[in-house]
């Protein structure tokens, strides 16, 4: 079987840039490489975009989800903790 460029980077790299470090902002989300990689794997789906920190439907929608996430599916330490992914995901939000 022939395998395309993409099967091959994701067997030598370990994943799509999105899952790893690399596609991962610090501050919580993830960075433009992220998105563009996740969008590249999911064609079919609507894409990423950035986060909308000032305010909008997207926001409010964004917000009301991870607030529900943080309160239901997360451990009290990880609720708690100011470096966790999902904490950095609502302060990049200015949820």
């Amino acid at each position: 079987m022939i395998s395309t460029s993409r099967e091959v980077a994701h067997r030598r790299y370990g994943g799509a840039a999105w899952t790893r470090k690399e596609g991962q902002n610090p501050e919580g989300g993830l960075n433009a490489k992220g998105r563009a990689a996740y969008n590249q794997a999911n064609p079919d789906k609507p894409g990423l975009k950035p986060p909308q920190p000032e305010g909008g439907p997207r926001r409010d929608s964004f917000c009301a989800r991870m607030e529900g996430m943080k309160k239901k599916l997360t451990s009290k330490k990880t609720a708690n903790d100011p470096q966790s992914r999902i904490n950095k995901s609502l302060r990049a939000w200015n949820c």
